[in-house]
């Protein structure tokens, strides 16, 4: 297996669980030294669809990225003991659903500020330190809801389309500064928070199918792919990509299939 990360410090935020999770093992097979940021980073051994490398045992750090004092502790406790950082994965965020009615201003403020100030601020408390790097990535987790409109959406695809657009802005403020920025935009993955979401369903199971026809490769999302597209992007290989929003979405956001006889 390729060892491009060889030496290479990577943060991963929501490492604990799902495509984090994923994520993170990905990065460790290539040869990166891993933090896991998370709210229990307890739970952070290894992905459950990850094989047949896992299980990796990461180094974890509690942290809450709707708080900044708890993100700058916990960036500067990897700096410390890592000596330094190269790589910062921008996956923690939350779900909601409803039209812009169902959601009160307090749950609006509370996504964005998880969703969208948690990564600048696990960005920002990283740039004095990726500035020190030859090989400075940064990866945010944005999603299909940013370029297509799903129902029951509202607030999630706000939050999911400011990443988008801050990604490009970041992309272009630290070009200069040697730091890529770029996005991977996942469809419907199969991850935890859809497993839960899918249980509350009347009918879960036809819930489920409706979700897999929807993109046309007929299945959910693996949050390996997604950790697949990330490791691209991150990868000091890829040292003119820059400002991409990668989709990994089965063909969702730009394919228009004829339906299935």
């Amino acid at each position: 297996m390729s060892a491009e990360f060889a030496g290479l410090v990577a943060v991963v935020t929501g490492g604990a669980s799902g495509i984090g999770a994923a994520i993170a093992d990905a990065l460790a097979d290539r040869g990166a030294r891993v933090a896991v940021l998370d709210l229990n980073p307890d739970a952070s051994s290894h992905s459950a669809d990850h094989a047949p490398h896992a299980p990796h045992t990461h180094r974890g750090y509690t942290a809450d990225v709707g708080d900044d004092a708890s993100v700058r502790a916990a960036i500067a406790a990897v700096a410390e003991e890592f000596g330094g950082i190269d790589i910062v994965i921008n996956n923690a965020g939350i779900g909601a659903q409803g039209t812009i009615e169902t959601n009160d201003d307090d749950e609006w403020h509370r996504v964005w500020d998880i969703n969208v100030l948690g990564m600048v601020r696990v960005a920002r408390a990283a740039l004095p330190h990726l500035r020190r790097s030859a090989a400075a990535a940064i990866v945010n987790t944005a999603s299909i809801a940013a370029t297509a409109g799903l129902p029951q959406r509202a607030l999630y695809s706000a939050s999911k389309g400011a990443i988008a657009a801050l990604t490009r802005a970041m992309a272009a403020d630290h070009l200069g500064e040697g730091i890529r920025v770029n996005a991977v935009s996942p469809g419907t993955a199969d991850t935890p928070w859809i497993g839960r979401l899918l249980a509350k369903a009347d009918d879960p199971d036809a819930e489920r199918a409706a979700l897999e026809a929807r993109q046309p490769h007929g299945r959910l999302v693996s949050p390996a792919e997604v950790a697949h597209a990330v490791l691209s992007l991150a990868s000091p290989l890829a040292t003119s990509t820059t400002g991409v929003n990668l989709a990994v979405d089965g063909g969702m956001q730009e394919l228009r299939l004829r339906p299935r006889s």
